[in-house]
């Protein structure tokens, strides 16, 4: 399979047999990062990030700031589908762009909008990778363009790179019936990539690698490994400013709408709950879009009257409001079934918002004792726990508050000196 970057005519990239640890001793702190970014662009045109664009878009700010001159940029690019190299200026630019617009401190007209993402779009097209001139590693935080592996083979063989991936959940495979139709083939197809090409892996819990070793053909030996559990963004990174809030007691739920996150639970504690105190009933807040194979939860959220006034489906929604929502709630909650982390557990918490979430080894590996922790099928008492917690003298939520003077939130910084040492592994180890 030959790449090609989606560059003027007669440009081209050079294709080499080999890879550059072949060529070159790998040292530490000596080798060119590229990182591919090609998720972020991918969703240049969507208002608000998924939880995994978090994850790229902190990657890309964190190694800028640590390894400005050994950081370089790439893509398999949305405009023709093309890898090449990115240009470090362009990207910077549209790193600010991503941000502003997640944050939502400009309201900008959709069309000046559009053509805004077109401009960073044509700014960031492919280049040829230019021939190296050390030992190389190729990291890729997301799954875009995993599932095809001649495609990743063929960009290792370009760059003459080692590979490192960060895997964020294994759930399509560990549980198929909570993907989209066909989700299991293509996520075993991303393992496979994986087991072929990986020299490094980072698993955002244990809990995720420990799921991820029985689908690994190759096993796991001889790769580095390591587990480095996501950081919470300081306040002023996306800083939350006043917004319009519910004026009853409520609690918010981030995620997608989807079978794994067990949204039909919490509506059906909901009507009960109005059916027992009526107005007197805390509020719900949803976060998050719609996604798929929901028809109950779908019809619940369009037809069920009882629950009008009760549950706010404030779907995707600014940085700067979820962050209101989230600190002013008596609870984020979490009751899925099956989890890779729990990012929304380990924000709220660095928030100082109490959490009950489910009873899952993810959460609990994050949380520590710091939440409350129920069976996802225990719907009489998530009731009851939601209503305790509901009142203004909660003794449940006051005790839980006090648990977080106790618990420590992971940093961003600590999660990158896992990376950095990973990335010198890698490098320096033996080809």
């Amino acid at each position: 399979m030959t790449l090609r970057p989606f560059v003027a005519p007669g440009a081209r990239m050079a294709l080499r047999s080999k890879r550059a640890s072949q060529l070159f001793q790998g040292n530490r702190g000596e080798s060119e990062v590229i990182l591919d970014i090609s998720r972020l662009l991918s969703r240049s045109f969507h208002p608000s990030p998924t939880g995994i664009d978090r994850v790229e878009y902190v990657y890309a700010r964190e190694l800028l700031e640590r390894m400005p001159d050994r950081l370089a940029f790439a893509a398999v690019h949305p405009a023709g589908g093309y890898y090449g190299r990115l240009d470090n200026a362009a990207v910077r630019q549209f790193l600010a762009f991503t941000a502003a617009k997640w944050r939502n401190a400009v309201a900008v007209p959709s069309g000046e909008s559009k053509g805004v993402v077109i401009r960073h779009m044509f700014a960031t097209r492919p280049r040829p990778v230019p021939r190296a001139k050390g030992p190389r590693v190729y990291l890729q935080v997301s799954p875009h363009h995993l599932d095809d592996h001649e495609k990743v083979g063929a960009i290792l063989r370009a760059e003459g790179a080692k590979f490192i991936t960060l895997v964020h959940d294994v759930i399509p495979l560990s549980h198929p019936e909570y993907a989209r139709p066909q989700g299991a083939q293509e996520h075993l197809r991303r393992v496979r990539t994986i087991d072929s090409h990986a020299s490094g892996i980072i698993g955002n819990s244990q809990a995720t690698i420990d799921a991820l070793e029985p689908h690994m053909r190759h096993g796991l030996e001889g790769r580095a490994i390591r587990v480095a559990h996501f950081g919470a963004d300081a306040p002023d990174i996306f800083g939350a400013k006043d917004e319009n809030l519910p004026e009853r007691p409520y609690f918010v739920y981030i995620s997608t709408i989807e079978p794994r996150k067990n949204h039909l639970l919490l509506l059906n504690v909901w009507r009960r709950l109005v059916e027992r105190l009526g107005d007197a009933a805390p509020v719900l807040v949803l976060i998050g879009r719609r996604g798929w194979e929901n028809e109950n939860v779908i019809d619940m959220l369009d037809r069920a009257e009882a629950l009008r006034g009760h549950v706010i489906e404030a779907g995707e929604v600014s940085d700067n409001r979820m962050q209101a929502l989230v600190a002013h709630a008596r609870a984020m909650l979490m009751p899925s079934f099956a989890e890779g982390f729990g990012m929304p557990v380990v924000e709220a918490l660095a928030a100082g918002v109490p959490v009950i979430c489910s009873d899952i080894q993810a959460h609990r590996e994050v949380g520590a004792e710091a939440p409350d922790y129920l069976d996802p099928l225990d719907g009489l008492g998530w009731m009851r726990l939601i209503e305790a917690y509901a009142v203004a003298d909660s003794r449940e939520r006051a005790a839980q508050i006090a648990r977080l003077a106790d618990w420590r939130a992971p940093t961003w910084r600590h999660y990158f000196d896992i990376v950095t040492d990973l990335i010198e592994e890698v490098t320096a180890s033996d080809p």
